[in-house]
């Protein structure tokens, strides 16, 4: 039996409308969980869930501009804004655990390297993202959400041949209902990523390296400076974190927990949930035990 969720809404930075899925009692303590980019808050579903029937409120947000949430009226996407989001949104409940997946975890990561001194959340577990990751992974994707970023598709079967060729391992949908949580359909008939275009369209890539650079050293600060119980899990078949950025990270934060997930690429949780959740629940109950 499915655990109940509810849609709630909070705020962001600069009171920015952001839209989530709770799922668990609102008593018991907090754990709010962040996408990747392109995705939203759906992609959580079963985490959530599942972490509700595990003694958790779970709080799924679709990032600015994603999903349901609002479009930043000033176009901005940038670390910053998505990092400062979450210290706003985590600052409502009362120090919730973080798990983030790629943007939603560098997001986080670098919610916690803003808030050293009275840090916004109690533990984070970051999903297949690290400082230093593949520019050749993170390429992959940005061709992936820009191809029909314009376009758009004719119909959730084009969106699933699209999907199951970025994801070859993963096995293709029969079942189209769930694309329609990813995708919005315009008065053209077609269907569209369910994203701001801004949130490509803005990016400087006429200089991607040395952004890419910046972001990397803010990161690995970020890193440094945690004091909070931290677990990173890895998709072993991820293009975009390889064991040897894994193990980086783990050198800039010794204290950290580690899980190399089989059979998983760059989308853990989709790719092995079971093996995802299990390993997450775990680490989050011993962090609540030491926590008491």
């Amino acid at each position: 039996m499915d655990t109940p969720t509810s849609v709630i809404e909070l705020a962001g930075r600069d009171g920015l409308r952001i839209v989530a899925t709770a799922a668990g009692d609102p008593a018991d303590p907090p754990v709010l969980l962040a996408h990747g980019g392109g995705q939203t808050r759906h992609s959580w579903h079963t985490t959530t869930t599942h972490l509700g029937r595990n003694g958790w409120y779970a709080v799924s947000i679709d990032l600015r501009g994603h999903g349901d949430s609002e479009w930043a009226p000033d176009g901005d996407y940038s670390p910053a804004a998505f990092s400062d989001d979450v210290v706003e949104i985590a600052r409502s409940f009362d120090r919730p655990a973080l798990i983030g997946a790629s943007l939603g975890g560098m997001s986080a990561l670098g919610a916690l390297g803003t808030t050293v001194g009275d840090p916004c959340g109690r533990a984070l577990v970051l999903v297949d993202v690290a400082p230093n990751i593949e520019r050749a992974g993170a390429d992959r994707i940005l061709a992936f959400m820009g191809a029909n970023m314009a376009t758009g598709f004719a119909t959730l079967d084009e969106v699933a041949d699209a999907v199951h060729a970025y994801n070859p391992h993963r096995p293709r949908p029969t079942d189209l209902s769930g694309l329609r949580k990813n995708v919005r359909q315009r008065e053209d008939g077609r269907w569209y990523w369910h994203w701001d275009p801004a949130f490509m369209t803005t990016r400087p890539f006429d200089d991607e390296a040395r952004i890419r650079a910046d972001r990397s050293g803010e990161l690995e600060a970020a890193a440094r400076s945690l004091t909070v119980p931290t677990l990173l899990v890895r998709g072993r078949q991820s293009d975009l974190l390889t064991e040897e950025g894994a193990q980086k990270f783990l050198a800039m934060a010794p204290h950290a927990r580690y899980a190399d997930v089989q059979g998983a690429g760059h989308m853990v949780a989709g790719d092995r949930n079971d093996a995802f959740n299990g390993a997450v629940v775990g680490f989050l109950a011993e962090v609540r035990e030491t926590s008491r």
